[in-house]
């Protein structure tokens, strides 16, 4: 053989191999990727299509409270949304939140604002209790709605948010911030990678939260798991699994606010959960009032090594800010905006939403019973 020939065959060989090589990292590039989700991109969460056109959702907001609440996702800097009124049972507080939205009419309560016939959907961020009777009113009067957190505060509301949904067929969303945090976009990428969770870890520490001015004073010794969606997202948000059995300790408050208060004269300040997964995996849970600071955090150990480089954010449209807690309120207002506008369900539906308020709501009766295990009702579709 010449060494011509030998040289064409050495070149022929080496470009077979590398050419075997791309493939081979292709295919495992490709095994790496996360699935696309109906609804989803497949970069990071749920966000929709990235171009929803002219159409304009023309939304009520409800509730500014102390904390500006109302605003804060930013519908009103969403191009594909037109704020069309907004309420507060405050006068002056309404009047701020219209301004805020660019929004001239106003209504004194949600249950005149439901009534105009204009309005296709609500942002209901009024006080907790409230929540699951502001949601049903909504959808009573053929209102979409997304919700601030948590769905509702006993499990009798769960149902009626659950049985309002089914029987009207609207979209419902309820604002989960931690969903929307890039640790758990990350995570829910690899869980769809169909890595295997082992054990999770959801954590909500706020201290002195309870002396925070709110209506009817309804913040005044809030069970701590009664605000579980901070934590719970963690899992549910990263696997679509359900928290099944849950036992539950709580550390005493100190102080009269401890002592006689309108949840039934709760008596703890902070509550510490361990629960069973549908995976059969375990799940701790953390919600302080007192003594630890921090936020929302959370963490996950997997059967094996995660991948690097997986996505961490969720696209937005230009000119809708990102916004507050981590960066999650602009994807919370587009993923609803978008779930509306093409039709689908949203990420954060009543279904995900009351898998992560239940266990909170037994988790607490838990731990009133001192740590006994108890079941945790499913709210899933039949």
């Amino acid at each position: 053989m010449s060494e011509t020939t030998r040289s064409t065959s050495r070149r022929a060989f080496l470009e077979e191999i590398g050419a075997g090589a791309v493939a081979l990292a292709a295919a495992a590039a490709a095994a790496e990727k996360p699935p696309t989700v109906p609804g989803e991109q497949p970069k990071g969460a749920p966000v929709g299509p990235p171009g929803l056109g002219d159409r304009k959702l023309r939304m009520g907001i409800v509730g500014y409270g102390v904390c500006q609440f109302g605003a804060a996702m930013g519908f009103q800097h969403h191009p594909n949304v037109e704020v069309v009124a907004v309420s507060d049972l405050v006068p002056e507080r309404c009047k701020g939140l219209a301004a805020v939205c660019r929004c001239e009419k106003t209504y004194p309560s949600l249950e005149e604002l439901v009534k105009d016939p204009k309005i296709e959907a609500v942002y209901v961020a009024t006080d907790a209790p409230s929540h699951a009777r502001h949601v049903v009113e909504c959808m009573t009067h053929g209102k979409h709605v997304m919700s601030a957190v948590p769905a509702a505060t006993n499990l009798d509301d769960c149902r009626a948010i659950k049985e309002a949904k089914e029987k009207n067929g609207l979209k419902y969303m309820m604002a989960e911030t931690s969903y929307f945090h890039g640790p758990v976009i990350q995570a829910r990428n690899i869980h769809r990678m169909k890595r295997r969770l082992l054990y999770t870890e959801g954590h909500y520490y706020h201290h002195n939260v309870t002396r925070l001015g709110s209506w009817k004073n309804w913040r005044r010794a809030l069970p701590p798991m009664y605000y579980p969606t901070h934590s719970t997202a963690y899992y549910v948000g990263v696997s679509r699994g359900r928290l099944t059995k849950v036992s539950c300790l709580g550390w005493r408050g100190e102080g009269e606010e401890w002592q006689a208060n309108d949840w039934n004269n709760n008596p703890f300040v902070c509550e510490s959960a361990l629960f069973r997964t549908s995976e059969e995996t375990m799940c701790r849970v953390n919600v302080f009032w007192w003594g630890a600071a921090g936020g929302e955090s959370g963490d996950w150990i997997w059967e094996k090594q995660p991948p690097a480089n997986v996505s961490s954010s969720a696209d937005i449209p230009k000119g809708l800010p990102r916004g507050g807690h981590g960066g999650s309120h602009g994807p919370l207002a587009h993923e609803f905006v978008s779930a509306v506008l093409t039709g689908r369900e949203p990420a954060v539906d009543v279904y995900e939403a009351l898998a992560m308020t239940a266990p909170g709501i037994v988790a607490h009766a838990s731990a009133l019973k001192g740590g006994v295990q108890l079941d945790v009702p499913s709210f899933d579709k039949a």
